[in-house]
């Protein structure tokens, strides 16, 4: 999997810029990466291919998964997965009266209505969801915070975010605002407006 996308142990593909790039980074001091060492060796293997943007795809890719296992410790203490806290944060940043039709949860969450049938059910027997009519419809059907689950999502999202700060920490104030106006842009032109939730 480490040359498309990564397993947890392999997460990742080649950086800096082929063998050279790779030699370089020894050269400076510090050894390559896992994804460098992969790149260096794909460049020995295949020098007709410019294996460059693995360094890119790579290392975003075992980022992904180290970020997201961190991130994970945080859901796991309130009893929640990722996609469960997706669910409760879509509801709870709604506003009052914190509720969304199901159709609008899966496509914020990016996945299946299948799949956020079974995210509601679980939420819902644990007293965080309730499913009623709409506030300002009567004809239709949303998925709402109960009381309990506004609480919890309160506390979890909390935490969340100090987690997430903890974690961006290991970058200076300028690298933070540099990497997100990159990701900003790059997001921007490969995103296609389909691909984006509405707000």
């Amino acid at each position: 999997m480490e040359d498309n996308v990564p397993s947890r142990e392999d997460s990742g593909d080649p950086g800096v810029s082929g063998a050279a790039g790779a030699a370089g980074a020894a050269r400076g001091g510090s050894a390559p990466d896992h994804v460098a060492r992969i790149q260096a060796e794909w460049a020995r293997e295949r020098p007709d291919v410019d294996v460059t943007p693995q360094g890119v795809f790579g290392r975003l890719h075992r980022l992904a998964a180290l970020l997201t296992e961190q991130l994970c410790v945080v859901y796991r203490r309130y009893g929640l997965s990722e996609g469960e806290f997706d669910v409760l944060a879509a509801l709870r940043r709604a506003g009052d009266p914190f509720e969304r039709a199901p159709g609008e949860l899966a496509a914020f969450t990016m996945v299946t209505t299948g799949a956020m049938t079974k995210r509601v059910d679980r939420l819902e027997r644990e007293g965080l969801v309730t499913r009623r009519r709409a506030a300002d419809d009567g004809r239709g059907r949303v998925v709402a915070l109960t009381p309990a689950g506004r609480d919890l999502i309160d506390q979890a999202f909390t935490e969340h975010m100090r987690n997430e700060r903890r974690l961006l920490d290991d970058l200076g104030p300028h690298e933070a605002a540099q990497l997100q106006a990159l990701l900003t842009t790059w997001l921007g032109r490969v995103e296609s407006p389909h691909d984006a939730p509405s707000p």
